[in-house]
């Protein structure tokens, strides 16, 4: 007994140790697992996008290639073809001019919506339209650009020469086969160089058809046929005595006889002569070329010896061969200047 009392007391204590021990230990801890949240998922359906049809394959509209193209990139393509520039050219002057300023009108819309009902490789003519009196009057300005009235060469005389001025030829623009054409390039589309057309206006006279001027030399006694302003032939002559001389200035031919009668003028030298009919030793020779100047005219002369000489009683004496010469290289109306040089 008294060896198991000291046993009991060390039991005893043990177990108060391990209880002791046990009080002071955390009470055993208990692990939750994280909570995940998903959160819903919303379904959404999926969105089907239509594709516009495509035109038929090889469809031409208005000129312009739109097959295998979407509506709206064929419509574009067309319009962009109808508002290209129209060119119009005048001799050497281009001019482009927009077809807006026509108010140019395409029915697209309808012509797209057929360009979708035809069989492939259809071509389909388009036309626009536009107001033709802007055209008609844009014209009209072009007109008013490049016409021009005729201008006629004139002759004047300088230095002792005849001087020709320069002609010009008028001209006036179709402007209704100007504006035809233009309208036509316009409302189908195309754009070929539009040439435009003018009538050509000739002058009355011309530097060729200013025709023949006579020029006598008093003091040289020298006659010059011109046509225009260029030399044709050149003669000695007789011009008049220091008494009676052969008048200064601008005459012209008013008459031409072919063996001519000598009728005695008013005046001393001729009193009492008779008249002279034609043939041998007639003093007119066989040609008369009578000048606006009174009593005075161009003839041949039997007195050949005179040419050269200022003999005359006023008229300009020519060799007989050259007198005819010179009276069919002349008409009546032809210019004479007579200077004193």
């Amino acid at each position: 007994m008294k060896r198991l009392l000291p046993l009991l007391i060390v039991l005893l204590a043990a177990g108060a140790f391990s209880s002791v021990v046990l009080a002071d230990d955390p009470p055993p801890t208990t692990t939750t697992p994280p909570t995940t949240t998903v959160p819903p998922t919303t379904t959404t359906a999926p969105t089907t996008t239509t594709a516009p049809a495509l035109l038929p394959p090889g469809v031409v509209l208005g000129g312009v290639q739109i097959g295998g193209l979407d509506p709206d990139t064929a419509a574009q393509a067309v319009l962009d073809s109808f508002g290209r520039p129209a060119t119009l050219r005048f001799e050497k002057t281009t001019i482009q001019v927009t077809p807006s300023l026509f108010s140019l009108s395409v029915p697209i819309d309808s012509a797209i919506a057929r360009a979708q009902t035809v069989a492939p490789n259809t071509r389909l003519a388009l036309r626009a339209t536009v107001d033709k009196t802007l055209v008609k009057a844009f014209v009209a300005k072009l007109a008013k650009r490049f016409d021009r009235k005729a201008v006629a060469s004139r002759l004047l005389f300088r230095r002792a020469k005849p001087v020709v001025t320069h002609s010009v030829i008028g001209r006036a623009v179709a402007q209704a086969a100007t504006s035809a054409k233009l309208i036509d390039e316009l409302v189908h589309g195309t754009r070929t160089t539009i040439k435009v057309q003018a009538k050509l206006r000739p002058p009355a006279v011309n530097e060729k058809s200013i025709g023949p001027v006579i020029v006598i030399k008093r003091a040289s006694n020298e006659l010059t046929l011109y046509n225009g302003a260029k030399v044709v032939r050149r003669f000695g002559v007789a011009t008049g005595q220091t008494i009676y001389p052969t008048p200064l200035g601008t005459f012209h031919i008013v008459v031409k006889w072919k063996d001519p009668w000598w009728y005695p003028p008013a005046s001393p030298w001729a009193a009492g002569e008779k008249p002279v009919p034609p043939g041998p030793g007639n003093p007119l020779g066989t040609r008369w070329m009578g000048l606006s100047a009174p009593g005075v005219g161009i003839h041949g002369t039997p007195e050949d010896g005179s040419i050269g000489y200022s003999l005359s009683h006023g008229c300009i004496r020519m060799h007989i061969p050259q007198a005819e010469w010179l009276f069919d290289h002349v008409v009546v109306g032809t210019p004479v200047y007579i200077v004193s040089a």
